[in-house]
């Protein structure tokens, strides 16, 4: 079976489930690493080199990818740079051996998620890799909930567009009648209306959502 069969066939298997790629010239330590992610009902596929791993789409996935940093042809590092620069969405961890501890600081520099020191404890690899995946939830959480909010904005008709950013700049009802030229009623209409359509109770929760959106460029 070609790996991108079986990287597209496990992720199908495991729905949301997350997966630890795992990229490394050494058979041992794959299988090492992967006994162990399946010990804690992780799911687990691994890569014998960078060059492997780069050859398959791996679509819509969540988890984290543990790789060496010695590796023959394309090295964890270069893995690192080629996967930042097509916006890799895991977090990365770097497994290093002690001479090579000034490498690992680079990959952290580089955003690398964390690093493991060969010959590394069994339970500590676990905790990193534990770490890295609840931090890629939390982050496909928000990246569902700022979806959400987008969606929502878009529902807004101009003038409630024109209405939420007055209310959220803090501007009252009397100043935004009299700026936009309607009743104080009529900006109490496009208020309720902003709510129900943001799913909001409240202003303070309304300029928290927006305010989510802008921190992320939207």
């Amino acid at each position: 079976m070609k790996q991108t069969d079986r990287v597209t066939q496990s992720h199908q298997k495991t729905e949301r489930t997350a997966t630890v790629f795992v990229v490394d010239d050494d058979a041992q330590v794959r299988r090492s690493i992967e006994q162990l992610g399946r010990s804690v009902g992780l799911n687990v596929i691994t890569f014998s080199s960078a060059d492997e791993f780069m050859k398959n789409d791996l679509g819509d996935v969540t988890g984290c990818l543990v790789t060496d940093v010695r590796m023959p042809g394309l090295n964890g590092l270069d893995l690192q740079a080629q996967l930042n620069k097509s916006n890799f969405p895991l977090p990365i961890i770097v497994i290093t051996g002690y001479a090579e501890v000034p490498m690992a600081v680079q990959a952290l520099k580089a955003g690398a998620f964390d690093f493991i020191q060969k010959p590394f404890r069994p339970q500590a690899l676990v905790e990193v890799i534990q770490k890295a995946i609840e931090s890629d939830a939390k982050k496909g959480e928000r990246k569902r909930e700022l979806q959400e909010i987008r969606e929502r904005l878009a529902s807004l008709s101009p003038r409630e567009n024109e209405v939420l950013k007055l209310l959220v700049g803090g501007k009252t009802t009397k100043r935004i009648a009299s700026r936009l030229n309607i009743s104080p009623t009529t900006v109490d209409f496009h208020r309720n209306n902003i709510l129900g359509k943001m799913c909001v109770e409240n202003l303070v929760e309304l300029t928290r959502v927006v305010d989510l959106c802008e921190l992320a460029g939207e």
